[in-house]
């Protein structure tokens, strides 16, 4: 089966033009403007805390408790900003304005582990790069002056910051965090790459599906179709059938199919030198009625992004989701009752608990979400709302998840039990759901000026 789907996927590589690697010339193309607009960031951070130098820490690998092995290396996503390393710990960007940022790449001399390549690619020429073999010389190429710099990363060993005492100041770091909420041309180009390659995997983890395949063949099939492992998954991918559905975060991955086939959830991803996808789908086995109510939360969702655009607020939007979803479950006879009375009793959250969505990124979770600018204010979200991970007012260039929900979750129905929404719920309809789990539709979607484009739903349209 594996060989089958990697074959499959080197082929749809090739007929949508998939270029991961350091040469792509699109890529090239548009990454000189990228590493200037992370550069002017830099500089108005290091202006407002008074700082002369920013060094950048891709990060450190983690022993595992009592053991001699590391869990896997997720590097800083400043670094990350800057170049496309995304297997490069002990490695440092120094950055100074008006000066070509320096690249301490650690190139370890190790025969126990694949050490990292010769750097290059289409990032390679902007860098000063100096290759280090021992972290002990990395010291010689950071600033004199230390006092001047600022250190952002996250530090277990204190003396990987070289005596830097100044690290991740706030007020710098809200500056970067509010601006990452624009994506360059660069950035752009890389998510809709993520979003092709996760759109390969979730069209193999479909076809095994209706194969009637174990969750944990689906997954197998899922990173063979991306040609990821799963340490290089954006995060763990959720892939669940029948009941396992109502489980938001559901990662077991059961070894053997179930008895019976009624429904698989997948909310996978995939990430492209560092930028994440996250798409989900969900499908009907062969029931028609659920395939129904399916058809009815995709319309749903498009209805949502349809209104995506630049000046709106997400916060209506995920308020707007409420709305027409309390008319959903009463048109499917789910819920009986007006629309106002549905959400003001706790009816919809019962079934849709989660936030409509969140920013996207060099983080699935991307930062800045609830920031309303750069010097840290904080917009928080609707009462109620508590889950809700963008708040902000959407800004051209902006990429974000849109998710709505709906599922069959027994302890959120059970405090509905002895509540004003008891009486509007049909329960023998909920009886009838529960094996089917749940259902979530997931695009990422970039914002402009009177609209929006559609990184997921145009990449299932590349591959169709």
């Amino acid at each position: 089966m594996e060989a089958l789907a990697a074959g499959s996927a080197q082929g749809y590589h090739r007929a949508m033009n998939l270029d991961f690697s350091d040469s792509n010339p699109e890529l090239a193309e548009l990454y000189p403007e990228h590493l200037g607009v992370v550069g002017a960031r830099f500089d108005a951070a290091l202006e407002r805390v008074g700082a002369s130098h920013a060094v950048v820490f891709s990060g450190s690998q983690r022993m595992s408790f009592l053991d001699d092995r590391t869990y896997p290396f997720r590097p800083n996503p400043h670094f990350l900003s800057f170049a496309p390393l995304t297997r490069h710990p002990l490695s440092y960007i120094v950055y100074t304005p008006g000066e070509t940022p320096v690249l301490l790449y650690y190139q370890p001399h190790d025969y126990w582990h694949a050490a990292p390549t010769e750097p290059g690619g289409y990032w390679g020429s902007h860098f000063d790069i100096r290759i280090v073999h021992e972290v002990d010389e990395i010291a010689r190429h950071l600033p004199a002056e230390r006092h001047k710099c600022v250190l952002l990363g996250e530090i277990e060993d204190p003396s990987h910051a070289f005596d830097i005492e100044r690290t991740n100041p706030e007020s710098l770091l809200n500056i970067l965090h509010f601006s990452r909420g624009r994506k360059t041309g660069y950035e752009l180009a890389c998510l809709r790459l993520a979003s092709r390659r996760a759109v390969l995997g979730h069209r193999a983890a479909e076809e095994r599906f209706r194969a009637g395949d174990s969750e944990f063949d689906i997954h197998r099939a899922y990173c063979a179709a991306t040609r990821l492992t799963g340490s290089e998954l954006p995060y763990d991918n959720i892939i669940a059938l029948n009941h396992n559905g109502a489980t938001l975060h559901y990662t077991n991955l059961e070894l053997s199919p179930p008895g019976v086939l009624r429904s698989f959830l997948i909310d996978a991803g995939a990430q492209v030198h560092g930028y994440a996808a996250d798409i989900t789908r969900t499908y009907s086995y062969e029931d028609p009625q659920f395939a129904a109510l399916i058809a009815r939360m995709d319309a749903l969702q498009l209805e949502i992004v349809r209104h995506v655009s630049a000046g709106m607020d997400y916060r209506q939007l995920h308020l707007s989701t409420h709305r027409l979803l309390a008319q959903l479950l009463v048109d499917v006879e789910l819920a009986s009752g007006n629309v106002d009375t549905l959400i003001a009793t706790g009816v919809t959250t019962a079934f849709f608990p989660h936030g409509l969505g969140h920013l996207l990124g060099l983080q699935v979770h991307d930062v800045g979400g609830h920031m309303e600018n750069d010097s840290g204010a904080r917009i928080d979200p609707p009462s109620g709302h508590p889950f809700l991970r963008l708040t902000r007012m959407l800004e051209e260039d902006m990429v974000l998840t849109v998710e709505p929900g709906l599922y069959v979750i027994d302890m959120l129905l059970r405090r509905l039990r002895g509540s004003d929404g008891e009486s509007h719920v049909n329960w023998k309809r909920v009886e009838e759901l529960r094996p089917y789990g749940g259902i979530r539709i997931e695009d990422n979607v970039r914002v402009l000026h009177g609209g929006s484009e559609n990184l997921t739903r145009d990449a299932f349209a590349e591959l169709h």
